[in-house]
């Protein structure tokens, strides 16, 4: 088997990274995609699409809150 250098690894495109971290939210990620994100990922890229997508989360569940909430004392 061939061993690819640095420079001759393929990139991971946007999609793929954002796909990647919400599979692992959600625990759905194969350890096949896992691997592969760790050798040839950029770990900046994922610490921030895992971190805004966090954000997004949190956001999500306090308009569900809030929308109970309100539902519930009108």
């Amino acid at each position: 088997m061939k061993q690819e250098k640095p420079s001759e690894q393929r990139r991971q495109s946007l999609g793929r990274v954002v796909g990647s971290v919400f599979a692992s939210m959600f625990g759905v990620q194969s350890r096949k995609k896992h691997q592969d994100d760790f050798e040839r990922g950029n770990p900046t890229l994922y610490i921030v699409v895992g971190l805004i997508a966090t954000a997004l989360f949190v956001v999500a569940v306090w308009a569900v809150v809030r929308l109970v909430i309100a539902a519930a004392a009108a």
